[in-house]
């Protein structure tokens, strides 16, 4: 919501001041089409070039976080440490029974009882891996939490891919500007002998280039790679938590003690609330019971 309302405060304010102090669109309508072909397209183009295709069709999905935002909500959060609750009872009870619920996570009842968890791969991968690291006995709590710290430093990186591809995008996008700023000016010279206003007009239109150049790259694609490298780091508390209650477990501290590890690390405005939290782990045991 805000991503859209951001975008119409940019448009009113730049074109309602042009408007205000005099402007006329006509000409930067005229030349638009032309400058928008030759600006937008060498931009995709040098994306294409510079980019794989997985990246450019993480771009393509990653749009869509500046105006959703992030993907994990506060419930998530609970229901987070809820499985993972579930998931370390059972693993002190039973590690047998643990088997069958990281191994086929797809199949696990603790895992089918949250679908929107259980559909993000990168987080049901880091339980599951790191669980049964848990049952392998590591006698270092501590090497395993070096290798969740670089697990989680590679997948962040890789969610970060689209972001700095928009980032050069918005980076080069002025320089393209100025090329087409400096083809309009080609043009004008070529029809030097026509009357001022004529020259005028045609001079007006070569800046229209520089104009959208700069307009697209600090006032649209910059701002999207922002909001979508703030919604990649936002994200990355989920994992993070995840990565706070298994160590603690990994550590051997009793499983309540390590969902408050994780309740007390996560940051305070997705952090579920203390009474809410215990209620739903009572009704856990209740169920277990």
């Amino acid at each position: 919501m805000f991503g859209i309302i951001g975008i119409l405060v940019i448009f009113g304010m730049v074109f309602g001041g042009y408007l205000l102090a005099g402007g006329k669109l006509g000409i930067i309508l005229k030349t638009l089409p032309f400058e928008l072909m030759m600006i937008g397209g060498a931009a995709i183009g040098a994306f294409l070039i510079s980019n794989d295709m997985s990246v450019v069709k993480s771009a393509a999905r990653d749009i869509v976080k500046v105006f959703k935002g992030p993907r994990w909500k506060p419930a998530d959060y609970r229901d987070l440490l809820c499985l993972l609750f579930e998931l370390i009872r059972v693993a002190r009870a039973n590690p047998v029974a643990l088997e069958e619920h990281i191994e086929r996570p797809d199949e696990s009842a603790l895992f089918g009882r949250y679908p929107r968890i259980r559909a993000d791969h990168e987080a049901v991968e880091l339980i599951c891996d790191t669980m049964r690291a848990a049952a392998m006995n590591y006698d270092d709590p501590h090497q395993v939490e070096e290798v969740l710290d670089k697990r989680m430093e590679i997948a962040r990186h890789h969610a970060l891919r689209s972001a700095h591809a928009l980032q050069a995008m918005a980076e080069g996008l002025p320089a393209l500007g100025i090329v087409a700023a400096v083809l309009g000016v080609i043009k004008t010279m070529g029809s030097i002998d026509q009357p001022p206003e004529v020259l005028g007009k045609m001079i007006g239109g070569a800046l229209v280039g520089t104009f959208l150049g700069v307009f697209l790259a600090y006032g649209l694609i910059g701002p999207f790679a922002a909001r979508v490298q703030a919604v990649v780091a936002e994200d990355d508390h989920f994992l993070q938590l995840i990565r706070e209650v298994l160590i603690a477990n990994l550590h051997n501290h009793a499983p309540n003690i390590c969902i408050e590890v994780g309740r007390q690390n996560t940051p305070h405005h997705v952090r579920p609330d203390f009474g809410d939290l215990e209620q739903a782990l009572r009704g856990l045991k209740q169920e277990a019971a």
